[in-house]
């Protein structure tokens, strides 16, 4: 199908069809061996004919547990869904939703982002059981050059802070600093690891430690970018250190940007001091995504339920109600009792 997605609603996505078609084997046969990220993402497509395209998905694990996948792309051709005879476009968004999410059956939890005045998006969505945990604000941000001084990133004075890049020595304190300022639900549903954030930041990271509690307080991180457009920072900062808001923070992020131009942040949309900052910073406010995200809940199979049902009874068998004995019939003059050699009943037997 490759020679055929010519359409203008998938060509930006062209390199990354081709990385996912080059990869598609050795993917298969590394899933086998160890545990480590995808190397290229899921593509689902939808035709009609062999070569009328109809639309794409491509999703992607989003941790090395693969307990967490990611629709990345929902993409309809509308040429093709406008002739005569084709389905509509709810219809080939619902096939290609569905397929997704029955064609990962480890997976125990689903994300996606949206538009937030993407009405149509919403609701196909919340009827595949999405339901939106974040609003998001998209920041467009074009730094403009730094200012010739020290490479190293000033700290803010007062604090105790030391500058430390982003590797497998200080990962932990990143991971624990992510623990910290994510929603518990949606911390739960993303089950990162240490090792999933490493995979995430392409290695590319500074954090502002306090070496009196060695505790990350701080960080600006680039992510890993599927997608065509400008790269990505996402800056992390300790929900009880929000006074970090200013001129040392900016120097962090344009330092982390490495001369990159132009670059895209998010703020949580009720977080005002955040924006306030951007703001100063000379972003300017794209518009709004919502975070739509989405839990399975599997039976356990009935054999394991048995088998835990059995163990259960067994620890419960001492404390159940116990029945008096039935006392053994008397036979005149002998009694019979199971195991044991007969013998002279007790009694007024001469």
């Amino acid at each position: 199908m490759l020679p055929h997605l010519q359409d203008a609603a998938v060509l930006d996505l062209q390199p990354l069809l081709q990385k996912a078609l080059l990869l598609q084997t050795p993917e298969r046969l590394l899933s086998r061996l160890v545990r480590r990220p995808p190397l290229a993402p899921e593509v689902l497509v939808a035709h009609r004919g062999g070569d009328g395209l109809l639309g794409l998905c491509v999703m992607r694990r989003l941790n090395r547990s693969g307990s967490c996948w990611g629709v990345e792309e929902l993409r309809l051709c509308r040429g093709a869904l406008s002739e005569p005879g084709s389905p509509s476009s709810r219809q080939v968004e619902g096939a290609l939703l569905r397929e997704a999410l029955h064609r990962c059956p480890g997976a125990s939890s689903w994300i996606t982002r949206v538009a937030a005045g993407h009405q149509d998006r919403l609701a196909l969505l919340r009827e595949q059981g999405f339901q939106p945990l974040l609003q998001e604000t998209l920041w467009y941000w074009e730094p403009y050059p730094a200012v010739a001084g020290p490479p190293a990133a000033a700290v803010p004075p007062g604090d105790e802070l030391q500058l430390r890049p982003l590797n497998h020595r200080s990962a932990p304190l990143l991971w624990h600093l992510e623990q910290a300022t994510c929603p518990a639900q949606l911390r739960q549903l993303l089950d990162r690891r240490i090792e999933d954030v490493l995979d995430q930041s392409e290695g590319r990271g500074l954090l502002w430690v306090d070496t009196s509690r060695q505790q990350a307080v701080a960080a600006v991180r680039r992510l890993r970018n599927h997608r065509l457009g400008p790269a990505e920072l996402e800056v992390s900062l300790h929900p009880g250190w929000s006074h970090l808001h200013g001129p040392a923070l900016a120097r962090l992020v344009r330092q982390q940007a490495g001369g990159l131009s132009p670059l895209r942040l998010r703020s949580d949309s009720d977080d005002h001091e955040r924006e306030h900052w951007l703001s100063e910073l000379g972003a300017v406010a794209e518009g709004e995504e919502l975070l739509m995200a989405r839990s399975v809940w599997r039976r356990q199979e009935a054999r394991q339920l048995s088998r835990q049902s059995w163990r259960l009874d067994t620890v419960l068998d001492p404390f159940k109600p116990r029945r008096r004995p039935v006392p053994t019939p008397l036979q005149r003059g002998v009694a019979v009792h199971h195991g044991a050699q007969p013998h002279q009943a007790l009694g007024s037997g001469r």
